[in-house]
């Protein structure tokens, strides 16, 4: 079992590829835009040459890595010879099960599909296949290469040999996986969020400053992000799009969003991506905030 296809050649569908590119599998990166594989792939060889001159690999190994890639903007093209395809588009349902239900048809038959979603329901997205008990999730963190857990979500029909499949293969890249029912925000996210939304709350409120809720949280949580520098990093409009899906979810007032990250959303404030959130990114302030998750 060698080849891995990963769709979306975004922030996460990149270090997927690269994870598993660096541990020797043949690796399908698919995107519709032929501008985002490039950019994925710079991504993938600047990341590479971050862990070179730290001398966490060799050139060589750098040089294996990206042959083991190859970029399709076709998704039949792509998943051909698949033992299994990691979805890892933007976080929005409809587009999810879209492509699953593409995958469906366009896969071998025994092909496990799995999903990197954050909080999105795995049984909604297995509905729409003919192979509800192949599909799973995995959701991986951010940034990929170097972050050791990895979600791995089972299905009201996930099978227990795609189960074992899943944990198998991730423990295999020298990842740690934690198994977790099918509820809104898994694990992760619904620990992480409602956390990251009380401090949008505490600013908003006027309780204290943006550094002042992070340093609260550094030195006195010994958390090594704070929540609001986090959330920039994962991304306003993703932690937006996650607290909805578990409000939706669950009904519970407690995990509506912050109008404060609602308006920054609306205005385009994305944190890191878009330069600006509750910092302010310059190009080189921009470049050291991902560098240094990879020192």
């Amino acid at each position: 079992m060698k080849n891995i296809a990963v769709i979306g050649a975004g922030t996460m569908g990149n270090g997927i590829a690269h994870t598993f590119a660096q541990f020797n599998y043949n690796v399908q990166l698919i995107d519709v835009s032929q501008v985002a594989l490039d950019k994925g792939i710079a991504t993938i060889s600047k990341n590479l040459d971050r862990m070179v001159a730290k001398e966490k690999i060799s050139e060589a190994d750098k040089i294996k890595t990206l042959a083991n890639i190859t970029t399709f903007t076709s998704i039949k093209d792509g998943v051909k010879y698949a033992s299994l395809v990691i979805e890892a588009a933007t976080e929005n349902e409809i587009l999810k099960k879209k492509i699953f239900k593409e995958l469906d048809e366009v896969c071998p038959e025994d092909t496990v599909l799995a999903t990197n979603t954050s909080s999105i329901s795995i049984t909604q997205i297995a509905a729409v296949t003919n192979r509800p008990d192949k599909v799973i999730g995995m959701h991986f963190m951010n940034p990929v290469p170097i972050m050791k857990l990895v979600e791995i979500i089972r299905g009201y029909n996930t099978s227990d040999e795609v189960m074992k499949f899943t944990t198998d293969l991730t423990n295999k890249i020298n990842k740690v996986s934690v198994a977790v029912n099918d509820y809104p925000g898994f694990v992760a996210n619904r620990i992480l969020m409602p956390m990251i939304n009380e401090s949008i709350e505490t600013l908003y409120n006027g309780v204290a400053g943006v550094a002042e809720i992070d340093t609260v949280m550094k030195l006195g949580m010994a958390h090594p992000m704070g929540p609001l520098q986090l959330a920039d990093f994962i991304g306003l409009d993703v932690c937006l799009s996650i607290l909805n899906v578990m409000h939706d979810g669950f009904k519970n007032p407690k995990y509506a969003p912050c109008p404060l990250l609602v308006n920054m959303v609306m205005a385009g404030k994305l944190g890191v991506k878009s330069g600006e959130g509750f910092y302010n990114y310059s190009a080189g302030k921009k470049s050291d905030t991902v560098a240094n998750m990879f020192r």
